[in-house]
This record gives C-alpha cells, sequence and structure tokens, in this order.
C-alpha cells in the first residue's frame, strides 16, 4: 500500500477503515493486507519502546461481533508471529478487556489489539492498540502506519498461537468488584433482588448479563440482543443513538426492571435507564457517576467535553460540591486532561464524554462502560438495601426542556483558517452585543443566557478534521431554542462561505 493510502486510515487514536463490501459507493480499504502490514508495525514499535527484541513480547489479540473480524484477526497474528512476536487468541473481547490483559496477572502481555470500530456500521471495522500506559496517542498512530507503509505483507506458522478465555477472566475480574463494594451478608449473591435488563445490541457485551450479573443472583429477564451478530439486525449498538435508547428503554419498563444498561459493540461505553423510563445518558449519566464518585473524593474535578449543559455545572459544583472542567470533545483528550490534571496535584477522579465514554482514576484512567455500569450496580444495590432508588443521585439535575444539534457546512479550500475567522468574529460580536461569553472555554465559543427573553446556552466550534462548523444549543423553556438560533444568525451574518441553511430546518 501507498504511504498516502496507509495514513487515510487513520481515525484520531485509531484505525478505521471499510472492511466488507455491501454499502453503496463504499469500498474495502482496510485490507488483508493492510491489516498484517499494521500488525507487523505494532510490534516493532512496541519493540522499540521497551527495548526489546519482538521475539521476546506477547500480544494478545481480540475482537468484537463483526463480521469482518475473523478475517482481519488471522491477518493481524499472522503479521505480529511474522516478526517474532508471540500473538495470543483473546477472541470475542471488549476493548476495555484487551487493555486489561496486560495487567491480568494470568496474562501479563506486552501489548494488546482490538479489532473494532465501535458503533460504525457493520461494513467498517479499525484497530485499538494498548501497551502497559494505556491507548496509544494519535502520534503513535502515524508513527505505525508510516512504518506499515515501508514493510511487504508477511506469512507465519499460526498453529502455536494460545487462545485466551479473556472475557472470562475480565468478566471474574468485574465479579469481584461488585462482592466488595457491595459488601452484602450473601457475598455469592450481592445483586439478589436487583432485576436488571442489559442491551448488548448483538456487540460483544452479552456476557455482561450472562457472565456478571446471573452469577450475582440478579434477575436478568427482558435482557435482549446478547448474542453476538455483526449485522447488528436490531438496532446500531450505540447509547446516543435514539432508537437503542427506546429499544432498552421499552425492555426496561415492560419488564419492570430497576435499571437497564446499554453498551456499544466494544463495550467502552453505557449508559442507563431507569425503572420510570428515564434516559440516564448524556449530562445524566455524567451527574450520576459523579454523584457516585463524590463521597470518595470531596472536592474533586470532574473533566467533560465541550458540550455539556449549565445545567450540569450547577448540579456538579452546587450540589455535589466539585469542580466541572469542561474541556475539548474527544474521549483521549478528556482522559490525558484528567491524566494532567492528577500529575499536578489536582484530584480528578472521572473524564466522561456526554457519548458515554467514562475514564475513572481508579481503574487505570480506561475508558470501560462495563466497569461503569459495575460502579453503577454497587450504589443500586447499597440503595435498595437501605430502602432507597439510585434515581435519589441525580434528583436535583434540572430536566433539560430542548436540545438541539446543527453542523454546518464550510464552503472552498483552507476551511481551517476561515472557520476560525469565523469563531473569531462571532466572539467578539457577542461580545459587543453584551451577551455572556464563557471564559476558559477550550473548544469554540460558548454563550450563556439567563435574562427574560432567552434561558439557555450555546456553543459553536470547528469540527477537527472536516469542514463542518456544528452548533449545539439547550434552551430552557419553550421557544428558548428558536430564541437562540436567532442569536446565531444575527451573529454569523455576512459569511457566505459559512452554510446557514440548516438553521432553518
Amino acid at each position: 500500500m501507498t504511504k498516502e493510502a496507509m495514513l487515510k486510515l487513520q481515525n484520531g487514536s485509531d484505525v478505521r477503515g471499510i472492511a466488507t463490501e455491501g454499502v453503496e459507493d463504499q469500498h474495502v480499504n482496510l485490507t488483508g493486507e493492510a491489516v498484517n502490514l499494521i500488525a507487523q508495525a505494532f510490534a516493532l514499535w512496541l519493540a522499540q519502546k521497551k527495548n526489546a527484541a519482538p521475539s521476546a513480547l506477547k500480544i494478545g489479540v481480540g475482537h468484537d461481533s463483526r463480521v469482518s473480524a475473523p478475517a482481519l484477526k488471522a491477518q493481524v497474528l499472522e503479521g505480529l508471529a511474522a516478526q517474532g512476536a508471540a500473538a495470543y487468541d483473546c477472541g470475542l473481547a471488549s476493548t476495555p478487556s484487551m487493555f486489561m490483559s496486560i495487567v491480568f496477572p494470568e496474562t501479563q502481555y506486552d501489548g494488546a489489539v482490538m479489532i473494532t470500530a465501535s458503533h460504525l456500521p457493520y461494513n467498517r471495522n479499525g484497530l485499538k492498540f494498548f501497551d502497559a500506559d494505556g491507548g496509544l496517542e494519535s502520534r503513535d498512530i502515524t508513527d505505525l502506519l508510516l512504518t506499515a507503509a515501508s514493510l511487504t505483507p508477511a506469512r507465519a506458522d499460526l498453529s502455536k498461537v494460545q487462545r485466551t478465555p479473556l472475557l472470562s477472566l475480565y468478566a471474574n475480574s468485574l465479579r469481584e468488584k461488585i462482592r466488595l463494594g457491595v459488601g452484602a451478608e450473601d457475598y455469592e449473591n450481592p445483586l439478589a433482588g436487583l432485576h436488571v435488563v442489559v442491551d448488548a445490541g448483538n456487540g460483544a457485551g452479552g456476557f455482561f448479563a450472562e457472565q456478571v450479573l446471573a452469577p450475582l443472583g440478579a434477575d436478568t429477564a427482558g435482557s435482549q440482543f446478547l448474542e453476538p451478530d455483526g449485522t447488528f439486525p436490531n438496532h446500531i449498538p450505540n447509547p446516543e443513538n435514539a432508537a437503542a435508547m427506546d429499544a432498552v428503554r421499552a425492555a426496561t419498563v415492560e419488564n419492570h426492571a430497576d435499571l437497564g444498561i446499554i453498551f456499544d459493540t466494544d463495550v467502552d461505553r453505557m449508559s442507563a435507564v431507569l425503572s420510570d423510563g428515564s434516559e440516564v445518558n448524556r449530562d445524566a449519566i455524567i451527574a450520576m457517576m459523579a454523584a457516585i464518585l463524590a463521597p470518595d473524593y470531596p472536592g474533586g474535578t470532574i473533566v467533560t467535553d465541550s458540550v455539556t449543559s449549565d445545567r450540569l455545572t450547577g448540579f456538579l459544583e452546587n450540589t455535589l460540591r466539585l469542580r466541572h472542567h469542561r474541556f475539548k470533545r474527544g474521549y483521549k483528550n478528556v482522559i490525558n486532561e484528567q491524566k494532567r490534571l492528577n500529575a499536578e496535584g489536582v484530584s480528578c477522579p472521572l473524564a466522561i464524554e456526554t457519548s458515554g465514554h467514562g475514564a475513572l482514576s481508579e481503574n487505570y484512567y480506561l475508558d470501560d462502560g462495563a466497569y461503569m455500569a459495575v460502579k453503577l450496580l454497587i450504589a443500586a444495590a447499597r440503595a435498595r438495601r437501605e430502602g432507597k432508588r439510585i434515581d435519589a443521585l441525580i434528583e436535583k439535575l434540572p430536566p433539560a426542556y430542548e436540545t438541539r444539534e446543527y453542523r454546518m457546512n464550510l464552503l472552498g479550500d483552507d476551511f481551517k483558517a476561515y472557520g476560525l475567522d469565523v469563531l473569531a468574529q462571532f466572539e467578539a460580536r457577542a461580545r459587543a452585543a453584551g451577551y455572556a461569553v464563557a471564559p476558559n472555554s477550550y473548544e469554540g465559543v460558548r454563550l450563556s443566557f439567563s435574562g427574560p427573553e432567552v434561558k439557555g446556552w450555546l456553543l459553536l466550534r470547528l469540527s477537527l478534521h472536516d469542514p463542518l462548523m456544528p452548533l449545539n444549543l439547550e434552551g430552557e423553556r419553550p421557544g428558548d431554542c428558536d430564541r437562540l438560533v436567532a442569536v446565531v444568525k444575527e451573529l454569523l451574518a455576512g459569511y457566505d462561505r459559512l452554510d446557514l441553511s440548516p438553521l432553518d430546518q
């Protein structure tokens, strides 16, 4: 493959591409050859970082339920083995469990590769990489791809590749965390009496119901789409998807469950549903996790992405007495900011996006949907034992009236420079008009409104990679979102290369 074709497979700190035909005008670019080369490059990169020969390395390989996974896994195993590394087939796995394969004493791998494209359509796939320091950074992926482009495909004897029951090890570790966290008299069945519905969306998360909840005594009746199926026939495994949330909400209410839990395809994200069908996602999942952690981290800092609401800030700071640090979008961005703050001595237990990516400092700074579900279940079991409901943790979070997101195209060349000029002028015009511009905005320009005419907030930002300017806004009353849109139109008047037509829809 050419260097240019290889570099097009980079998606931030991951590798992503089209792995199988089946969608019109979308043709395979994440080929077996590419994956073989990238796996070789990872073995060489890891060997250099550890100052060791590739033959001294142990590397685990796992995958989610995608239809292209078996073929790509064979190529990854061959690429690793061709460089002399000992490759281990972990089979169906979650992304967090692949990192834990480096930690578990039973495995203690030097590195790990997860074959997944998260919530993307069935024809996509990708690669995530881990070493003892966590997931690789964007610059590391660039280095891998450049190295891969200089190599040639290699074959290897896979007869000596060992299989590792990684999900069993991972599930066992989660069960023990629940037992210790609940502290129930019945150590073996700490979740007895708790009814939990799990929706795995036919991804890799079905194990959570079968190997974590059921063995601990929980009632999992009504759990759905637990069987791995890479065509995702029921709904997209994505907690941000409306149809997915509708599915888990319906299952939770219809089965009279205490709690519903939904995972994305590779289980690094989760959201929840309360017994009455209320969704615990976006701001609410952040509020819930922060409320669970607050007693153990008094005055701690919660890092979130840039599109969280002002009502969340009020809840975190005024109700929980925590500090809200609103940062950039991107799960690696919020996690790296969390690491930076903790290194500087700032207690920062949680970094979490509205998408459901959440990393706890107590859990290796790993964005792990199953671990967040464990924390939620511990809190639910404790609340039940005290005659309370877990809902009480976020009862003081004000409800959202209406939220919207618009994506406006930037036309012409050099869109970044033009977009940055739009942001600068947008902020200048907002200040001149007397609007409240949020200080220390790490991404875009954020305005807050608390007057009688309009109550709410808006955030205008520039997409990192695409010629787009996303606009997020939230109104507190009927008509406030329309009033916020009118403000935006006023402040963006005259920019002929910014397509404002979505604001009229």
